[in-house]
C-alpha cells in the first residue's frame, strides 16, 4: 500500500512539473503572444549568464549549464530542432570553456593569474564565418528532412530550418570563441542576438526578442569591457618586454 502512494505521489509531482514547465503554461500575455513560465525562467537564467560573462566571471558557466537544459525544452516544444538537438553541444562547450577559464597555460595568464582576453587574426575570423557559413547548409538541410526520416519522434516539420541552423551556427561560434575567451566573441553574439530578435519573432515567441535586444546591450558592454582589459593586458606585457630587453642590455654592458 505504502509503495502504491509513493508511485501516485511521484507521478502526480511529474504531472505538476511538466504542466509548469509547458510552453502552454502561459504567464502573461505580450504583443498578442503568451509567455511561459519555462520562458521567463530561462530569460532569467539566461541574462544571468551573460551578466558574468561580461564582466569576466567564471560563474557564467555555472548559470550556462542551467540554461542549455532549459533551453533544451524550451526548444522542443517550439519545434526549433535545430537549436534543440545542438544543446548538449553548447553544454559540452560550456564545460570545456570552464576548464580553460579555470585552468589557463603558463603563457596564458593575466595579471590575476586567470586566462587572458586574447584576439582572432583575420584569417582565424574568415575561417570562422566559414564553418559557420558550412554548419548553416548541411544542417539546415538536415533538419527540413528530419521530419520524413523520423516521423515517429518529430511528428512537425521544422520551423525555419536554415534561418534556425544559421542561429544556432552563430551561437555555438560565440560560445567557442567565449571558451578561448577570445575578444572576437562579442561581436559574434551581437550578430547571433539579431538573428535570434528575427527568428523568435517568426517563432511565436512573443517574449524573447525583447531579451534578445537586453542581449544586444550586454554585448556591446560585454565587448568594451573585455576591450579594456584586453588594452591593459597589452600594457602590461609591453612593460614587461621592455624591462626584460633593459635587463638583457644591463647584464651585456
Amino acid at each position: 500500500m505504502g509503495t502504491f502512494l509513493n508511485m501516485h505521489f511521484l507521478l502526480g509531482i511529474k504531472e505538476i512539473v511538466l504542466n509548469f514547465f509547458s510552453i502552454h503554461n502561459i504567464i502573461f500575455v505580450i504583443f498578442g503572444q503568451g509567455v511561459s513560465a519555462l520562458e521567463i525562467i530561462s530569460v532569467i537564467v539566461g541574462l544571468l549568464c551573460v551578466f558574468c560573462a561580461v564582466k569576466g566571471k567564471v560563474a557564467n558557466f555555472w548559470f550556462g549549464y542551467l540554461y542549455n537544459i532549459l533551453l533544451f525544452f524550451l526548444f522542443l516544444q517550439n519545434r526549433l530542432y535545430s537549436s534543440m538537438l545542438l544543446q548538449p553541444i553548447a553544454l559540452a562547450i560550456n564545460f570545456y570553456g570552464h576548464y580553460r577559464w579555470t585552468h589557463p597555460r603558463s603563457n596564458e595568464k593575466d595579471d590575476k593569474n586567470k586566462l587572458k582576453v586574447t584576439v582572432y587574426n583575420n584569417g582565424q575570423r574568415t575561417v570562422v564565418a566559414g564553418v559557420v557559413v558550412i554548419f548553416m547548409f548541411i544542417w539546415g538541410y538536415l533538419l527540413s528532412r528530419i521530419d520524413i526520416w523520423w516521423p515517429a519522434v518529430f511528428t512537425y516539420p521544422a520551423t525555419f530550418p536554415y534561418f534556425d541552423a544559421f542561429a544556432l551556427g552563430l551561437v555555438l561560434a560565440a560560445q567557442w570563441l567565449s571558451a578561448q575567451k577570445k575578444l572576437d566573441c562579442w561581436g559574434v553574439w551581437l550578430i547571433a542576438d539579431i538573428v535570434n530578435i528575427i527568428l523568435s519573432i517568426k517563432s511565436g515567441l512573443g517574449f524573447m526578442p525583447l531579451v534578445y535586444v537586453a542581449y544586444v546591450f550586454l554585448a556591446i558592454g560585454g565587448f568594451m569591457i573585455w576591450l579594456k582589459m584586453y588594452r591593459k593586458q597589452r600594457i602590461t606585457e609591453l612593460k614587461k618586454e621592455a624591462t626584460s630587453e633593459i635587463n638583457g642590455e644591463t647584464v651585456k654592458k
